[in-house]
């Protein structure tokens, strides 16, 4: 008669001690180190019939087995010569650091497993590949200070500050328009002035601008234009001499009562 084994393959040694605890429905905080150790040494005898690769691993798991079950059945010596001892003491467990490496695997396989069937579950789901979604997206302004830190802000504003400090302070004043008709008044109490002889540089200074220069010329115009004035010169390139017509000195002195009219600047 044939006889056919079925072995189960074991990740490791805990895992078998394991799978033989589970089996017969052991506590695995009071494991009977004589049942197990014997499933043990069977499974690795079964191993070896079948001519199947016994790793050093599971050999040493069976040598702490038998260790194990040797300590336990020697008898304890009195606790107070050997007190220094921890094998010796009273409360001290064999199986202790045995079972504390069971209960470490168990969790850390019983994780293992979880992970294994969320991956079946993941592996029966399909996705499919993603879209880009941008267009989608609602328009972003771009930040004005992206890239800027608060340290950069005020760096900026302390540079801001100095500058202005720097630069001078202009006030800022109102220019006074002058008419046509004012500055013939003037031109013609100057004239009055200087007995009815003027030297065309005299009416300009330095301060003057340009709408002032423009003024005085369009006024020694209209001067001439009304034939109270007259001008020369005594060589080429000489300063031009505005005089004053002897004939309409009376004039000149009845020019405050020249009208709007009269005056077309």
């Amino acid at each position: 008669m044939t006889v056919l084994y079925k072995l189960q393959s074991f990740e490791g040694p805990l895992d078998l001690l394991l799978h033989l605890i589970d089996k017969s429905e052991i506590d695995i905080y009071n494991i009977p180190v004589r049942e197990i150790t014997e499933q043990y040494l069977d499974y690795l005898n079964t191993m070896q019939e079948l001519q199947l690769d016994v790793t050093s691993e599971f050999l040493v798991m069976a040598a702490t087995l038998l260790s194990i079950k040797s300590k336990m059945l020697l008898p304890k010596p009195p606790v107070i010569e050997y007190e220094m001892d921890e094998y010796y003491q009273e409360d001290y467990d064999p199986r202790a650091e045995l079972v504390q490496k069971l209960i470490e695997y168990r969790k850390y396989k019983g994780i293992a497993e979880h992970l294994r069937e969320k991956e079946l579950e993941r592996s029966l789901i399909y996705s499919r590949e993603p879209e880009d979604l941008s267009p989608y997206l609602p328009e972003m302004k771009e930040n004005p200070v992206k890239g800027l830190h608060v340290t950069d802000l005020m760096v900026a504003f302390q540079r801001a500050l100095k500058k202005a400090a720097a630069q001078q302070s202009v006030a800022k004043i109102r220019r006074d328009e002058i008419s046509v008709k004012d500055r013939m008044k003037e031109v013609a109490a100057l004239l009055r002035d200087r007995g009815g002889k003027l030297l065309f540089s005299k009416l300009f200074s330095g301060e003057m601008g340009r709408e002032e220069i423009v003024v005085t010329f369009l006024a020694l115009l209209e001067l001439m234009k009304m034939k109270q004035i007259t001008c020369y010169q005594y060589r080429l390139f000489d300063d031009i001499v505005i005089q004053a017509k002897e004939k309409e000195a009376g004039d000149i002195d009845g020019l405050d009562e020249l009208s709007a009219a009269q005056v077309d600047y």
